[in-house]
């Protein structure tokens, strides 16, 4: 039971450290209490975007004769569409568990517990480590709102496994899960209002772009409430009653179901964290150095736990960091260029500073746009649609930030990324030869 490094956690943080450290020769031993993957694999990322595949593919069907192609009468099966996102999971996790095997990685279903530094309790037995990673996740946050737990109110775990299909829907919270589950069910037909505390829907993204799909939504039958606090909830024969109040007054909202997406918190209890006695930033996460270490030697924090930048991306570079560190190789970590991506129809995709952020800062900038229709390929696909591409850059032009909306923009926006952490200008894209048609060629295009 002594192992070289032993993993508290199995999603994206755990068990890529786990595979990182098993594929280099270190004895592993991987603790997680539910299914390998984490709430990314098995009730966030990839369930999500499974959905809203299934929902694009409708919103094709019913749209066909834009493209000339006739679709008499699209419909959608919404058992099947959970069932398929159900298949696609459980391939998805024996596909990890395979590869931690082949790592030689130890797998333990569980709740672990931290004694100290060295020694982790799983049941009734001990494992003694030489480096113990915390990779716990994160978890939804509900706030104490009158009359919440009384609705019976989805999560988006809820959501993900809903086979019936319902006519109205409350979001509150106008974020990325938000936002993407407001997708989805809108495509569904559903009527979807969505009630957002701050002055603009996804918090963090360029407020320019995060507007424009807002406009879209609001199009398509979206409802949104900016500036709006729920303040309280109540049933009754006719549903779910959502009271809110803004500036214009209050007034409520009656619906048939409740999605409650206002953020997520990493996950700080039940699995002996105080034991370790960490020292913590004045906001009150966990401080970690470069290489991911905490104050303790040999503790290493990875993932929405460190409460730096809560996507499993970022948790998975993290992880590498930690273990090369482990293995005395230095590879410090670095948040310049983390992309951010929401999986609406249309995406949008950012990566580096905000105008908000720089603006904030002080920082010095420029701004240059063009309407994705300068790619042929783009214009080809998308009828009807123009689509966004921002650009902000220094007084060298060097890559500040780059913000996207259109589809693909998740396929596009890692080219931008790796300009910005190498601290390019973006007159250095015309140095390489793009495929023609590609709605990539758009950072050709930028002069």
């Amino acid at each position: 039971m002594k192992y070289q490094v032993a993993i508290i956690g199995g999603g994206p943080a755990g068990y890529t450290a786990a595979e990182a450290a098993g594929k280099a020769g270190l004895s592993v031993v991987l603790f997680e209490k539910n299914n390998v993957g984490g709430v990314c694999l098995n009730e966030g990322c990839i369930p999500t975007k499974t959905l809203l595949y299934s929902a694009k593919v409708f919103d094709y069907a019913r749209h066909a004769s834009k493209y000339a192609v006739q679709v008499p009468e699209a419909s959608y099966d919404l058992a099947k569409i959970i069932s398929r996102k159900s298949k696609v999971v459980r391939k998805l996790v024996l596909g990890i568990k395979a590869r931690l095997a082949a790592c030689n990685v130890t797998l333990v279903t569980g709740e672990a517990q931290v004694v100290n530094s060295h020694t982790v309790r799983c049941g009734e037995a001990e494992y003694e480590c030489e480096h113990l990673l915390l990779c716990t996740g994160s978890q939804t946050f509900i706030p104490p709102i009158a009359g919440l737990e009384e609705t019976g109110y989805w999560t988006h775990r809820d959501a993900l496994d809903n086979k019936e299909p319902i006519h109205s829907l409350v979001i509150v919270g106008g974020g990325v899960i938000g936002m993407e589950f407001a997708s989805f069910f809108n495509s569904l037909g559903v009527q979807v209002t969505v009630i957002e505390m701050m002055e603009e829907i996804l918090g963090g993204i360029d407020r320019e772009l995060a507007a424009l799909l807002r406009t879209e939504y609001t199009k398509r039958g979206v409802k949104f409430l900016l500036n709006t606090k729920v303040t309280a909830f109540r049933k009754d024969e006719t549903g779910t009653i959502v009271s809110y109040e803004n500036a214009e007054g209050t007034g409520d909202v009656t619906t048939e179901k409740v999605l409650m997406s206002v953020g997520r918190r990493p996950v700080t209890q039940g699995f002996g964290l105080e034991n370790l006695q960490l020292a913590t930033t004045e906001r009150g996460n966990i401080r970690v150095d470069e290489y991911m270490q905490t104050s303790v030697p040999g503790v290493y924090v990875c993932g929405d736990l460190n409460g730096t930048s809560l996507l499993a991306h970022t948790a998975v570079r993290e992880a590498e960091v930690a273990i090369h560190h482990i293995l005395g190789k230095q590879d410090p970590m670095s948040y310049r260029a983390i992309p951010g991506v929401v999986y609406t129809n249309p995406e949008i995709a950012s990566v580096g500073a905000t105008e908000e952020a720089l603006q904030t800062s002080g920082t010095t900038y420029r701004v240059i746009r063009l309407p994705m229709t300068y790619s042929g390929r783009f214009v080809a696909e998308n009828e009807g649609m123009n689509g966004f591409c921002k650009v902000l850059v220094d007084e060298n032009d060097v890559l500040l930030g780059v913000h996207l909306l259109g589809n693909p923009s998740s396929e596009l926006i890692v080219l931008a990324g790796m300009m910005i952490e190498d601290r390019r200008r973006y007159s250095d894209w015309k140095k390489y030869v793009f495929p023609h048609p590609t709605v990539g060629e758009i950072f050709r295009e930028i002069d």
